[in-house]
């Protein structure tokens, strides 16, 4: 390995472990100085551990969780990529030692807004985290072990859990409580997409035009991304047609469809969302 490779290597070691670091410490943050002061729960294994800590305060919460994963990492061994695994590891054990920081409390005495605030603050953090090429383990690791092995999906495997949670929580802890949480799962999920995919995100666009030679140039001179004609026939006219589908980032949305206006105002455009996309210079795909 020549230096260059050796350099490259060890900044991308160096940038991932600063996301996870910091990712971990952001939601450490809002776990000591909101979730626990207020006796809220969280989702996945961290909500499973703050529970356990509830029921037994002695035992750091860093070290519930620690223990917690040992048995999802030794089963996610044969079914998570080696290198996303080893980041998990890290990961694991960088947010295990970050809960064990003593936050100090957050002044918020509205309960509502407490709720905000930690979905806020742990949704930032764990899509840090989640932009790193690893993550902190926990649900992570067992919803990509029971995609791969039983073709479960990502968001039924966090869901099932977390309701199973959240039943087994009204035992020890109020309704009232159980529903500010909910509320902090789903604000928690929305800022882990917004940063995870709100810059990365993927747009497929169909375009039926009598100047589809013109523009599926534009597209790729101007976008510098790949066109696939399709050849179409209209349902009432039986006219054969050309169909334009191309795959472009969020952020050249506006440029796209100025490229449309100006060549053919009376285009047919649909332009639709992407959950993920894999390949090649467009891909957004999980790196696990």
């Amino acid at each position: 390995m020549s230096k260059t490779d050796k350099r490259s290597k060890l900044a991308t070691v160096s940038w991932n472990v600063l996301l996870i670091t910091a990712g971990s410490v952001i939601c450490a943050v809002a776990v000591n100085s909101i979730l626990i002061p207020k006796q809220f729960l969280a989702g996945g294994v961290t909500g499973l551990a703050i529970l356990i800590h509830y029921l037994l305060p002695f035992i750091p919460l860093g070290v519930v969780y620690f223990l917690l994963n040992i048995p999802i990492f030794v089963f996610g061994w044969m079914f998570v990529g080696r290198r996303f695994f080893f980041y998990s590891i890290s990961g694991m054990v960088i947010y295990s030692m970050a809960v064990l920081i003593p936050f100090p409390e957050i002044g918020i005495e509205d309960r509502l807004l407490n709720a905000l605030s930690a979905g806020i603050i742990t949704g930032i953090g764990s899509g840090i985290l989640l932009r790193s090429l690893g993550s902190a383990g926990g649900m992570d690791i067992l919803a990509i072990v029971l995609l791969k092995k039983y073709s479960v999906r990502l968001g039924t495997t966090s869901l099932v859990f977390n309701a199973i949670l959240m039943l087994t929580a009204i035992a020890r802890l109020p309704l009232e409580m159980i529903l500010y949480t909910l509320i902090y799962i789903y604000v928690s999920a929305y800022f882990v997409n917004l940063v995870v995919t709100g810059l990365s995100q993927r747009k497929s666009v169909m375009i039926i035009s009598s100047h589809w030679q013109e523009i599926s140039k534009e597209i790729m001179t101007k976008l510098d991304r790949g066109v696939t004609v399709i050849h179409g026939e209209g349902g009432y006219s039986r006219k054969h047609q050309k169909i334009l589908y191309s795959i472009i980032p969020f952020q050249e949305v506006a440029r796209f469809k100025n490229i449309i206006r100006n060549i053919d105002p009376d285009a047919f455009v649909v332009i639709n969302n992407t959950m993920e996309v894999m390949g090649h210079r467009v891909g957004n795909q999980p790196h696990w």
